[in-house]
């Protein structure tokens, strides 16, 4: 699929500086949403918006279905009557790296109580549209929402462990047993239920917000899901475990120059055979899902779609693993077929084969760039703009990577750094704003950058380090840092590189 010629930020909801000590759906996502329409941004990527689990990582989530509660906005559910203004007076402020554990800690016992307070107090005229809509939702999204609900009650009621250490009868599902905690526990899986519903509201006025003002969400898809998920222990059949329920084997990537013993993920391997048979049922359902919630979708770890590297679950490393065949072809035909056009972004960075761009190109899905990576050599040319198809969506880096300062700081070699100069000149304003130029002036057709990038920030801005396992996923904005004059400059580049929406409204007239 092919997109209008167009610009945009990359900035997860987390990273807003909202009340609250997170990142939420409140005030502050209202205001970004205005700067971006200041600075004439048509685009706005946020990373997978799942509840998360261990690490806090938005690519281990719970659920690949269901929404992070953390990003719920208390002040929006004060609004709604939800609960009281005063109860929400002692949270974090809007200053400051998120800390997840204390947000957590503060934060979920109010959002329990506004979900029982609007249970308990449904029919109040002021809340009568609301729980039509409730009602509504719930039977929309019944095939995911009440099997989440049941995982989420499960997990707090053992304590957040893995579902394949619950008491067998809840590990293997059994239905007298779920029956069972659907009586005893009644209110807490509506609870769980309205959550979502909560999420779900918040997320759709934002997201009407950001229409009427041009705008667009690029949301992130994960190939795979995270072992401990809602996802594995409710389709345990369309996942390669063991009889025990463990994996059987894991998913990674292979020994390279940077990792000698490669990754080894540990997310369980689909039962591709098993999709298929079943015409790729879950995943169908999946994307329906992210395409209802975004409007174009990346898709991570592309090359997984056509081979990936499988690892015997007991290996500790990734050394002794394989690659797999996948039937990205038969996937991608039964999602458009079912959905129609894909609206995808294929995230092709790293190991790319022939094959993998075949793949690619079979279904016209744009190919990632990222600058940082074009500089250390000719072999690295391709990430450079004089390289680039018009089909193609350019970052001047990702959330894996360090900020384009901070990278030019403390990371770039000195062959990499040499090469920028002779390729931008940067001068008296560093050397972020000349490479952010240098996408933004490329045949590409959507040209993406970290917030991170248009303020300059350096390492300390950084939103991921890749293997490292604590203190990711926690920058947050700075208060009072996007400007008019700020907006203004990047608007101005954003029109006389004609990624505007002007040479396309005036085509439409």
């Amino acid at each position: 699929m092919s997109f209008e010629r167009s610009s945009g930020l990359l900035l997860h909801i987390t990273s807003l500086p909202s009340y609250g000590g997170i990142g939420d759906l409140g005030p502050a996502a209202y205001a970004f949403a205005d700067f971006l329409a200041a600075s004439k941004q048509r685009l706005w990527q946020v990373l997978p918006l799942s509840p998360t689990g261990y690490g806090n990582s938005p690519y281990a989530a719970l659920s690949a279905f269901a929404g992070n509660p953390l990003l719920i906005s208390l002040e929006k559910l004060v609004e709604w009557g939800w609960i009281n203004a005063k109860r929400i007076e002692e949270l974090p402020g809007h200053s400051g790296n998120v800390r997840f554990d204390e947000v957590e800690k503060k934060k979920m016992p109010q959002l329990v109580e506004a979900a029982r307070n609007f249970l308990h107090h449904h029919r109040k005229a002021s809340l009568a549209k609301q729980w039509t809509r409730f009602d509504g939702y719930c039977k929309t999204n019944a095939s995911w929402l009440n099997d989440y609900a049941r995982y989420s009650a499960l997990r707090r009621k053992f304590n957040f462990a893995c579902w394949n250490e619950w008491p067998k009868e809840y590990a293997y599902r059994d239905p007298e047993a779920l029956s069972r905690l659907e009586k005893e526990h009644s209110e807490e899986l509506a609870i769980e239920q309205v959550i979502q519903f909560a999420f779900d509201e918040q997320w759709t006025a934002l997201r009407q917000y950001c229409a009427e003002r041009g705008i667009r969400f690029i949301g992130d898809v994960a190939i795979f899901v995270n072992y401990d998920s809602a996802d594995v222990w409710t389709h345990r059949d369309i996942f390669d475990l063991n009889d025990d329920l463990s994996p059987v084997r894991v998913s990674g990537v292979p020994p390279d120059y940077f990792s000698p013993t490669g990754q080894r993920w540990g997310n369980p391997i689909y039962r591709w055979n098993v999709l298929e048979e079943r015409g790729f049922d879950w995943w169908v359902d999946r994307i329906r899902r992210a395409h209802s919630i975004y409007d174009l979708i990346r898709l991570d770890h592309f090359r997984g779609f056509e081979a990936y590297w499988s690892i015997p679950a007991e290996d500790e490393t990734a050394v002794n693993g394989e690659w797999v065949k996948a039937p990205g072809t038969a996937l991608f035909s039964t999602l458009r077929e079912a959905l129609g056009e894909l609206p995808f972004i294929a995230e092709d960075l790293g190991l790319i084969t022939p094959e993998v761009d075949a793949l690619r190109e079979q279904f016209n899905l744009p190919g990632m760039r990222v600058l940082q990576f074009g500089f250390s050599g000719r072999g690295a040319h391709n990430y450079l703009p004089h390289r680039y198809e018009k089909n193609t969506v350019v970052y001047t880096g990702t959330h894996d990577n360090d900020t384009t300062r901070g990278w030019w700081e403390h990371g770039a070699t000195d062959t990499e750094k040499a090469s920028v100069t002779a390729y931008v000149q940067p001068k008296g304003d560093g050397v972020v704003w000349p490479l952010i130029r240098a996408a933004a002036t490329s045949v590409a057709d959507i040209c993406l950058f970290p917030l991170q990038d248009i303020l300059n920030l350096g390492p300390e801005a950084r939103m991921n380090v890749p293997s490292k396992p604590e203190d990711n996923w926690v920058w947050r904005c700075p208060e009072g840092m996007l400007k008019p004059e700020l907006a203004a400059k990047l608007g101005e580049l954003t029109v006389v590189t004609d990624r505007d929406g002007a040479i396309e409204a005036e085509t439409a007239g």
